[in-house]
């Protein structure tokens, strides 16, 4: 089969939209990105598995064992996804205007999310261009009991 045709394909497996985001160990940069490979994988101990590409921002603090907050994107509010759809230039850093909280365990938690959960990195593997990283999660917020969640589609499996 042609990869064009298999990578078409691939790019219609659905999946939902995220802002991880995680602080310095100072407390005083907050690094984040949009991420769409996230999944559940454990019951017990509650743990999700995250594809990220190493040099993303967040990639090295997440690495290092800091907590992060995943947060949900729901339909209820997008506005703040154009600040991480392309990425943005650090000296823009879309946190030091859009609403957020640190979790009980110092995940970063966003108030337009439709919900959020706080984990930390139990460990990882590169299969490919990306890190599959296992984390468990540590505590969960509930921010807008009644929006979807959003699903995202690409058009390719080969880029995103």
């Amino acid at each position: 089969m042609l990869q064009s045709v298999v990578a078409i394909s691939v790019g219609h497996i659905p999946s939902g939209l995220f802002i991880v985001a995680v602080k310095d160990e100072n407390g005083q940069t907050i690094d984040g990105y949009l991420a769409s490979w996230v999944q559940q994988v454990s019951f017990k101990p509650l743990m999700i598995s995250m594809a990220i590409k190493p040099g993303r921002p967040a990639y090295d603090l997440i690495k290092a064992g800091r907590t992060f907050g995943v947060n949900i994107v729901g339909d209820h509010d997008k506005s703040y996804l154009r600040h991480f759809w392309k990425g943005y230039d650090p000296v823009n850093n879309p946190f030091s205007t859009l609403d957020h909280f640190c979790g009980q365990n110092g995940g970063i938690i966003l108030q337009q999310a439709k919900s959020a959960f706080e984990c930390r990195l139990i460990s990882s593997v590169q299969p490919g261009d990306h890190e599959v990283v296992f984390a468990e999660v540590l505590s969960s917020y509930v921010l807008n009991e009644e929006a979807k969640p959003m699903s995202h589609i690409r058009k390719s499996g080969a880029e995103y």
